[in-house]
C-alpha cells in the first residue's frame, strides 16, 4: 500500500504523440503555429465585440465567453504538450495532472452549454423575433452565463476527486499528451467501474443534454426558416445559424466519441487524434467560422488596423 501511494503521489509521464525526432519538431512547430492563432483569433475577437457598439449584443456577449473558454482550453494543454514534445523530460507532477484535468474538464462542460446557449439565443431571434429583447434581457444572459460557468466547475471537481483517489499501481506512463479521464482510468489496479458511470452519467446530463436542447432549437430554426417566402429572407436567416451549427457539429462528435464510447472500443491512437480536433483545432477555428462572414466583425477590424 505505501508503494501505490507513493506511484499515485508521485509524477506521470506523458507518452504524447510520437517518438520520432523529426515527427517530433513538424508536431512542435505545427502546434505552435495553432496555439498562435487561436490565442490572437480569439483575443481579436473579444476586442472587437467589447469596440463595436453593434456588436453589444446577447448573441456575441456568449461568443465572447467561448472565446475566454477557448483561449483558457487551449492553453491548459497546449503549452505543455508543446514542451513535452521538445524535451526529454515528458513527466507531470500529481498535482499538475489534476489541475490540467480540473480545467480541461470545466472548460469543455462549459463550452457544451455556451453552445447550447447560443442555440436557445438564435431560436429566439428567428423564432420569436418580436420578443427578442424581452426574451434574452440581460439578467438572463448573465445568468446563464454564470450557470455555464458554475454547474462545469462543479462538476469538474466531483470527477478529479473520484479519480485521484485510484491507486496508480499499473503504471506511471499515461499514453496521452494530457491528463484525461479515460487513459488514467487504466492506471489503476483497483477496479473503476464507479469512475466510469459516474463519467458517462456527467457525459449524459452535460452533454447529451446540451445537445438535446441545441437540436430542438434548430428543429424550430429550421422550421420557421422553412416558412419563409422569400429565398432572400431564408438564405440571411440561415446564414446566422450556419457558423454556429458548424461549431457544434465538430466539437459536440468529438467530445461524445471521447466519454460515451465503451471501454472495450478504448483506442489510444484514436483518442489522441479525436482529442486534438476539440482541445486544439476547434479553440482555433471557432473565431474563423464566427467572424469570416459577419460584415460588423470585419469592418471594426479594418477599422482598428486603419487607426
Amino acid at each position: 500500500m505505501e508503494e501505490v501511494n507513493q506511484t499515485s503521489r508521485g509524477r506521470f509521464i506523458l507518452l504524447g504523440l510520437s517518438d520520432v525526432p523529426y515527427l517530433q519538431v513538424i508536431c512542435f512547430l505545427v502546434f505552435l503555429v495553432m496555439y498562435i492563432v487561436t490565442l490572437s483569433g480569439n483575443l481579436l475577437l473579444i476586442i472587437v465585440v467589447r469596440l463595436n457598439p453593434k456588436l453589444q449584443t446577447p448573441m456575441y456577449f456568449f461568443l465572447s465567453n467561448l472565446s475566454i473558454i477557448d483561449i483558457c482550453f487551449s492553453s491548459t494543454i497546449v503549452p505543455k504538450l508543446l514542451i513535452n514534445t521538445l524535451t526529454k523530460d515528458r513527466s507531470i507532477s500529481w498535482l499538475g495532472c489534476a489541475l490540467q484535468m480540473y480545467f480541461s474538464l470545466a472548460l469543455g462542460s462549459a463550452e457544451c452549454f455556451i453552445l447550447a446557449v447560443m442555440a436557445y439565443d438564435r431560436y429566439a431571434a428567428i423564432c420569436r423575433p418580436l420578443h427578442y429583447n424581452i426574451i434574452m434581457n440581460k439578467t438572463l444572459c448573465i445568468s446563464l452565463a454564470v450557470g455555464s460557468w458554475g454547474i462545469s466547475f462543479m462538476n469538474s471537481a466531483i470527477h478529479v476527486v473520484l479519480t485521484f483517489q485510484l491507486p496508480f499501481c499499473k503504471s506511471h506512463h499515461v499514453n496521452h499528451f494530457f491528463c484525461e479521464i479515460p487513459p488514467l482510468l487504466r492506471l489503476s489496479c483497483r477496479d473503476t467501474l464507479r469512475n466510469e458511470i459516474a463519467t458517462y452519467i456527467s457525459a449524459g446530463i452535460i452533454a447529451m443534454c446540451s445537445f438535446c436542447l441545441t437540436l430542438t432549437s434548430y428543429v424550430h430554426i429550421i422550421s420557421t426558416i422553412l416558412k419563409i417566402r422569400s429565398s432572400q429572407g431564408r438564405h440571411k436567416a440561415f446564414s446566422t445559424c450556419a457558423s454556429h451549427l458548424t461549431v457544434v457539429v465538430l466539437y459536440y462528435g468529438t467530445i461524445m466519441s471521447i466519454y460515451l464510447r465503451p471501454r472495450s472500443t478504448y483506442s489510444p491512437e484514436i483518442d489522441k487524434t479525436v482529442s486534438i480536433l476539440y482541445t486544439v483545432v476547434t479553440p482555433m477555428l471557432n473565431p474563423v467560422i464566427y467572424s469570416m462572414r459577419n460584415k460588423d466583425v470585419k469592418d471594426t477590424v479594418r477599422g482598428t488596423q486603419t487607426n
